[in-house]
């Protein structure tokens, strides 16, 4: 990234190369592969607790993510979303919960190995985005899923990540750049 230093009028540097940041958002890509991966993986098996003695963690069962959204929709003063998720997702959980897993599934395998990683993470936004909508005026910590779930996900929908230690330089070329490559 370079700008025009006006003393010298010749371009100034950030310091860091262009293969650097590259580099940079493909390991952001494939841990947020990881983290989707995990959780799909935590839906498909049923296991979400593990405790390897110095570590303990949670990941997100489907019995989990159903809370999630049931009490999301209970809490939110948007009508229409409420509704939509009370009417429609929480009554028919046996058809949307395997397609939250199959979904999570696809994004963090395609985020992992850089296959159409833009629209891995467009699919991310689509699953988090009415969560997050329902939560805002529930009193949660303000920057819980923006800093954790949204911004990565913005960040790699709008830079090709997946150019870099990825499947999608090769398809990028096979599809004139286009996205989701």
């Amino acid at each position: 990234m370079t700008s025009t230093d006006t003393t010298n009028d010749r371009p100034a540097t950030l310091g860091v190369s262009p293969q650097l940041m590259a580099r940079a958002f493909a390991a952001l890509r494939i841990f947020t592969g990881l983290v989707w991966l995990s959780n799909g993986l935590a839906k498909l098996t049923g296991v979400g607790n593990y405790d390897l003695g110095f570590f303990s963690f949670n990941l997100v069962t489907l019995p989990s993510a159903q809370f999630i959204a049931d009490d999301a929709a209970a809490k939110t003063a948007i009508t229409p979303l409420a509704a939509l998720y009370q009417n429609v997702v929480l009554p028919n959980w046996g058809l949307f919960g395997p397609f939250l897993t199959i979904a999570e599934l696809a994004i963090g395998l395609g985020l992992i190995f850089g296959v159409a990683s833009r629209f891995a993470a467009v699919g991310g936004l689509l699953l988090l985005a009415p969560i997050w909508v329902m939560l805002w005026d529930t009193g949660m910590y303000l920057w819980t899923y923006p800093a954790e779930d949204l911004f990565p996900l913005l960040l790699l929908v709008i830079v090709p990540a997946g150019r870099t230690a990825g499947f999608d330089g090769r398809l990028a070329a096979r599809f004139g750049g286009r996205f989701p490559f």
